[in-house]
């Protein structure tokens, strides 16, 4: 069966124009859309719960660094696939309006619906095990972006610097969206590197999911986070 005859449902995936847009405008937006890779015959699924947004002009960012064969996706038109090894594993970006602007998708939660069933997140299970080579929860597969990536089976030296494909990557809207989106900090950054800027969004529902809760005991409204209830449509 062809990758394209497997869905059961019609998927909708985003348009390009729809990267076309501020980074961090971006980084909101595609919180609560789904990643979907198509790997041995299974569509495994994602749904997007953190991600972070970098500005060409911010030490934070890749593209600060200038342009490089490994980072030209970044200088490429929005939509583009940024991916680049991170902690010895493989981490995926997209690319926004705005030369060498982009959005880090940080973490996402496995999805099970008529497109990806059972059996694909059994595959995703397999492909990201636990250390003692049990099935990792699924509240844990994806909550990192590389445990996102080894999870969707997405790698660099196939994806960085090209767009999604219909037949096996998609970036699809099921009209789930945030109610409530948490901004804070990013994570990461080293001193002296613009880690002040507020540029992490997670959506409040799945806090306890994504890399870092920024709903800690010892974190205060306000100070460490805010809250942003008009969540773009």
């Amino acid at each position: 069966m062809s990758a394209t005859n497997s869905f059961h449902q019609a998927p909708n995936p985003l348009s390009r124009g729809f990267f076309q847009r501020d980074s961090r405008e971006l980084a909101v937006r595609l919180l609560g859309k789904v990643i979907r890779h198509y790997h041995q015959g299974q569509w495994l699924s994602a749904r997007i719960i953190e991600t972070e947004a970098y500005l060409r002009e911010e030490k934070g960012s890749h593209a600060s660094l200038g342009l490089t064969q490994s980072r030209r996706a970044l200088f490429m038109e929005a939509g583009t696939l940024y991916m680049y090894y991170a902690r010895g594993g493989d981490s995926l970006n997209i690319s926004a309006e705005g030369e060498g602007d982009g959005v880090l998708i940080k973490s996402g939660y496995p999805v099970v619906d008529d497109i990806s069933g059972p059996d694909s997140l059994a595959l995703m299970q397999q492909l990201n095990p636990a250390s003692n080579g049990q099935p990792r929860p699924a509240a844990r597969l994806c909550n990192g972006q590389t445990l996102l990536c080894r999870s969707l089976h997405l790698k660099v030296p196939i994806w960085n610097a090209q767009i999604p494909d219909p037949q096996q990557l998609i970036i699809d809207d099921d009209g789930y969206r945030p109610r409530q989106i948490i901004q804070t900090t990013r994570l990461g950054i080293p001193l002296g590197r613009d880690e002040h800027l507020p540029y992490r969004f997670v959506d409040s529902a799945y806090a306890p999911y994504c890399t870092r809760n920024p709903l800690g005991r010892t974190r205060q409204e306000g100070r460490d986070y805010h809250l942003l209830d008009e969540v773009p449509d």
